[in-house]
């Protein structure tokens, strides 16, 4: 299950830095050039998409590297990636991968605990 959990959170850390790429550069465009009626409006709230944007790739790369040490670290930091992901930039064709890539691998993660190593998170 931590092989899993740390090949997932890989994915949904490059699959997020993806969006992150795209999201953060779509409100420094429209911040730079301005809206552009009917088609490109700037978001409600910036700073959460660019906070987002960086930090929630970040959280899934390192919870899933942690998975197979330290699986309750990893888990948990997994689960608040995923869960920032759904906040910032909602359930979409573009996010539902790493955010359900992020979610299964923190799931996984937690559960995780007694089989495969003496020490146990629980």
């Amino acid at each position: 299950m931590r092989n899993a959990a740390l090949v997932l959170g890989v994915i949904a850390g490059i699959a997020g830095m993806i969006v992150g790429f795209f999201s953060y550069g779509y409100t420094a465009a429209i911040e730079h050039w301005g809206e552009i009626d009917g088609l490109a409006q700037q978001v409600a709230n910036v700073d959460l998409i660019r906070a987002t944007s960086v930090l929630a790739p970040m959280l899934a790369l390192a919870g899933g590297a942690m998975a197979r040490a330290r699986a309750l670290w990893g888990g948990v930091l997994l689960l608040v990636s995923a869960a920032g992901m759904y906040h910032a930039f909602g359930f979409n064709v573009f996010t539902m991968f790493p955010i359900a890539f992020a979610g299964t691998a923190g799931l996984l993660a937690l559960a995780a605990g007694k089989p495969d190593e003496p020490k146990a998170h629980f």
